[in-house]
C-alpha cells in the first residue's frame, strides 16, 4: 500500500483534476475526495465541450452523465472555488462554450422554472443582462421573491404577532394570555388567612402587541458570494418585517462599502436587483454604519447576517461590536439565513462574539423570527 505525504497527495488530486475522468482508473482521489470529485463533476461540465463531433462527443452537450443544469452549475462553482477562478470559469462560459443564451435570449429564460436557484443565477449574471433579457429576469425575480415571501409570511407574522405584549392588559379573557404575577397581586387584598386561600375578585389578562413601530431592527447583509442565499431571505425577511406594525426596518447590504437599501424594504425586486455579489468585505464598516442607525438603543436589533472572514481587520470588527452591545441594543449574529442554514464561516469570531454578548447562531427564517419574538415580547 502506497503512503502519500500531504503535498504528494495534493499534486495528484491536482493532476487528477487536469487529465479528467478519463484517467480515474489510473489515479484516484486520495483524500477529500467527495470535494474533488464536485470540482470534477463542474469542471467536466463546462470543459467537455472542448470535444468535438469526431472525438464522439457533442461538443454543446458534455459528456453526457451529469445531471448538472446552468444554474446547478453556477451554484456549485461559487461553493467550490475563488472568486477569481469563477470569473474565469464563467467568462469561459460565456465566451467560449456558447452558455450566453441566459443573457441573450429571453425566450430561453422563459422556459426556466422559475425558482430560488434560476433567481440565483440571475443575480449572479444581471449586471450582463440587457433590454428585453433584463426585463425578462425582473419578472422572474419578482415572482420568485413572491412566492418566498408567501410560503414564509403567514407564519412568521402569526409568531411575531402572537407573542404576548405584557405592558397592557385586556378584557379579552384568553388562557393564553393570562397575566398570573398581576392577578396575584392585584387580588392580595382578598387572602383569606384562615381558610388560607385566595378569592379572585378580577382576573387580568394580557394583550396582543399593537403598538406601532416599538422596535428598530437594522438588518445588514454581507454580499459576498458565498452568502447569497442568506442575500436572498434577507431580503424577504425585510419585506415581510416592513408590513409589521411593532418593527420599524432598516435594511443595508454591504462589501467594502454600505449601501443602505431601506427605502426598498417594502419591494424585494428592487433590493434584489440592487445586490452587486463579490468583492472584499468591511464587516466593522457596516456595523458602524448600523451604530449611527441607533436612536433608541434599548428598543433596537442589529441582525448582521455575515460568514464573519472579515476584510478590514478583526480588531475592528470587535470594537464596534462591543460599542453596540454597550449601548443596550441586541446585537444578533447570523452566520446563514435560509432554509437549509447551513453556515459556513469564520468559528473564532463567532465564539469572541458571542463571549462579547452578541447572540450568534445559523438560523432558519422561522428561528429568527421565534428569536425576535421573543425579544419584543
Amino acid at each position: 500500500m502506497a503512503i502519500y505525504m500531504k503535498e504528494d497527495i495534493e499534486k495528484l488530486n491536482k493532476w487528477r483534476l487536469l487529465l479528467g475522468k478519463y484517467a480515474k482508473e489510473r489515479i484516484s482521489f486520495k483524500e477529500n475526495g467527495l470535494t474533488y470529485m464536485n470540482m470534477e463533476e463542474v469542471l467536466d461540465y463546462l470543459y467537455s465541450r472542448e470535444y468535438t463531433e469526431e472525438s464522439g462527443v457533442r461538443k454543446e452537450g458534455g459528456l453526457g452523465e451529469s445531471n448538472l443544469t446552468i444554474t446547478d452549475w453556477l451554484s456549485k462553482i461559487r461553493k467550490l472555488f475563488p472568486k477569481e477562478t469563477i470569473e474565469i470559469m464563467e467568462r469561459h462560459a460565456l465566451e467560449n462554450y456558447g452558455m450566453s443564451e441566459l443573457l441573450t435570449d429571453k425566450e430561453v429564460l422563459e422556459r426556466l422554472e422559475p425558482n430560488k436557484e434560476l433567481l440565483k443565477t440571475i443575480l449572479q449574471l444581471k449586471s450582463m443582462m440587457k433590454g428585453e433579457v433584463l426585463d425578462t429576469a425582473r419578472r422572474i425575480v419578482k415572482k420568485v421573491a413572491e412566492d418566498l415571501i408567501s410560503q414564509l409570511e403567514q407564519e412568521l407574522k402569526q409568531t411575531l404577532l402572537g407573542k404576548l405584549d405584557k405592558t397592557t392588559s385586556s378584557h379579552m379573557p384568553s388562557i393564553r394570555n393570562l397575566d398570573i404575577r398581576k392577578t396575584i397581586f392585584k387580588n392580595l387584598k382578598n387572602y383569606d388567612i384562615k381558610e388560607q386561600q385566595l378569592f379572585l375578585s378580577r382576573v387580568y389578562f394580557n394583550s396582543r402587541v399593537k403598538r406601532y413601530n416599538t422596535w428598530r431592527i437594522i438588518i445588514a447583509v454581507d454580499e459576498s458570494g458565498s452568502m447569497l442565499d442568506s442575500v436572498i431571505h434577507s431580503a424577504v425577511m425585510a419585506s415581510i418585517f416592513a408590513k409589521l406594525p411593532m418593527l420599524d426596518t432598516r435594511l443595508v447590504i454591504f462589501d467594502t462599502n454600505v449601501v443602505d437599501l431601506s427605502g426598498y424594504v417594502n419591494d424585494p425586486l428592487e433590493t434584489l436587483m440592487r445586490v452587486q455579489l463579490g468583492g472584499g468585505t468591511n464587516i466593522a464598516g457596516a456595523l458602524k454604519y448600523c451604530e449611527d442607525l441607533i436612536e433608541n438603543p434599548h428598543r433596537t436589533m442589529v441582525v448582521l447576517v455575515s460568514d464573519l472572514f472579515e476584510g478590514g481587520g478583526y480588531h475592528n470588527l470587535y470594537q464596534v461590536s462591543m460599542d453596540i452591545i454597550e449601548t443596550g441594543a441586541k446585537l444578533f449574529v447570523l452566520t446563514a439565513l435560509d432554509i437549509e442554514a447551513n453556515p459556513n464561516y469564520d468559528r473564532n469570531a463567532a465564539a469572541r462574539l458571542a463571549s462579547m454578548g452578541a447572540m450568534v447562531a445559523a438560523l432558519t427564517p422561522e428561528k429568527l423570527a421565534d428569536w425576535i419574538g421573543k425579544v419584543i415580547g
